[in-house]
């Protein structure tokens, strides 16, 4: 399996400061193409959410460039991305909270990772950012860890009521602001001529899943150029619309190698095919 990448961002109507993060990495490790995408969403109602969520970016990317060739190296199991995200996330968690302690100020962010090897997918969320999967239709691949999610799931809002309701960006879960963080996992096999996408919630409060659809199905989704395009007139969309957040959206298209295309090494190389990323903090949190 190989893969396409794209992503964009925008500071949205209102913001002055963007503070959504994010990276997408286009790797070949041991003759195989894998992507690791991660984005998060600084919370706007806290002070330097850019800060926390490029903090948050930038350990993710550090990991995926020193563990990760080891592990694909010894054969990835699930339950080996759950621990070592989970450390990368506690201690993100940790660090982010006695930044705000010694400066008196509150900060967090959500999360959404997906890492895509030819076997397989994982993903990890915190928040509501949202990792998705489009074939023929789209699929939420993370839940929402919200206020309204959780009564959408007891039965106390129908999905209709819970996109207008007033609470919908109320979160359970961030990074940063809370003495521990609880993170949720996906796994599963990925598929050839498929769009994965990450997005902020800002990318879709304003746009429909049919927009969405139809505007990143894989058949329009199959160079670079396009995809940028067309990620950027879903942005102008929603902001034509009044969006008041910062927007961001990553895209990975898969399709299959071509015969005696693949070329298997035996050492843990790495090399950097894309490397696209974008933070508005002009420090991190190390």
């Amino acid at each position: 399996m190989k893969f396409i990448v794209s992503a964009s961002t925008d500071a949205g109507n209102v913001r002055t400061t963007n503070q959504d993060s994010m990276n997408v990495q286009l790797l070949e490790i041991m003759g195989r193409q894998v992507v690791f995408a991660v984005l998060c969403d600084g919370m706007g109602g806290l002070q330097k959410g850019e800060l926390a969520s490029a903090s948050v970016t930038y350990a993710f990317r550090r990991w995926s460039r020193e563990k990760l060739p080891f592990f694909l190296h010894t054969r990835l199991q699930d339950n080996d991305i759950r621990r070592e995200w989970n450390g990368v996330l506690s201690e993100c968690n940790e660090k982010i909270r006695l930044y705000g302690k010694r400066n008196g100020a509150s900060l967090g962010t959500t999360i959404a990772a997906l890492m895509i090897t030819p076997e397989r997918f994982y993903a990890v969320n915190v928040g509501d950012s949202r990792v998705y999967e489009l074939r023929k239709q789209l699929r939420q691949i993370t839940r929402d860890q919200t206020i309204v999610a959780r009564e959408v799931e007891l039965g106390h809002l129908s999905p209709e009521q819970a996109e207008r309701d007033p609470r919908r960006s109320v979160l359970l879960q961030c990074v940063g602001a809370l003495e521990e963080v609880s993170a949720e996992f996906y796994f599963g096999i990925p598929y050839e001529d498929t769009v994965y996408m990450l997005c902020s919630d800002g990318f879709r409060h304003k746009i429909t899943t049919e927009e969405i659809g139809a505007w990143l199905k894989p058949d329009c989704m199959n160079s670079a150029e396009n995809m940028k395009q067309n990620e950027q007139r879903l942005i102008d969309l929603a902001r034509k619309r009044g969006e008041r957040d910062n927007i961001t959206v990553a895209t990975i298209r898969t399709y299959g190698n071509t015969a005696g295309e693949m070329r298997r090494k035996t050492i843990a190389s790495i090399e950097t095919l894309v490397d696209i990323g974008y933070c508005s903090s002009g420090e991190i949190i190390v």
